[in-house]
């Protein structure tokens, strides 16, 4: 059974009811953007958004299927766990090196050594020289012929190689 309206009865019943599907809508956006909980950057083909409250960062990329955001892998839960397993492990130490010696300091840091600097040479050692024997005249022959015959060589081979690029003739 059909329900008789005029047409401006009509034209107010779907005024509000577009209006209260649309402040419906507008309820439901009005957490992710308000207070700038999102920040919006533009990167290639789309767009890195950053959750002002989390710090999680995704990129958001327009397909076929319309809008889409995607995580982007975090380094510092990385970072986070690796801290915490160092932070574990020198705990561990710390208790084992009070179990050896019960009245060793575990607390205090020990003294950086500068492993660049080298020590102060003792008076007698910095008296001391190094002399390096010079080859002599027959390790210098035994060198030079060894350096020809190798230069030689090579000079053999790159004219085998000019000979067959022109099949045969020099």
């Amino acid at each position: 059974m059909p329900i008789a309206m005029s047409p401006s009865k009509l034209s107010i019943a779907i005024a509000a009811i577009l209006i209260a599907s649309g402040g419906a809508a507008i309820a439901q956006t009005a957490p992710d953007t308000e207070n700038g909980r999102y920040a919006l950057s533009p990167a290639g083909d789309g767009f890195l958004r950053l959750d002002t409250r989390t710090g999680a960062v995704s990129t958001c990329t327009n397909s076929s299927a319309g809008w889409a955001c995607y995580m982007v892998p975090d380094e510092r839960a990385a970072l986070d766990a690796e801290i915490g397993r160092l932070q574990a492990d020198n705990d561990k130490l710390k208790g084992e090196l009070a179990a050896r010696a019960p009245s060793a300091k575990t607390d205090e840091a020990l003294p950086k050594s500068d492993s660049l600097k080298r020590p102060e040479p003792k008076s007698a050692e910095g008296e001391r020289k190094i002399e390096i024997p010079l080859p002599s005249d027959r390790d210098m022959d035994r060198m030079m012929s060894f350096v020809e015959r190798a230069w030689r060589r090579l000079i053999e081979m790159a004219n085998r190689v000019q000979r067959d690029i022109n099949g045969g003739k020099i």
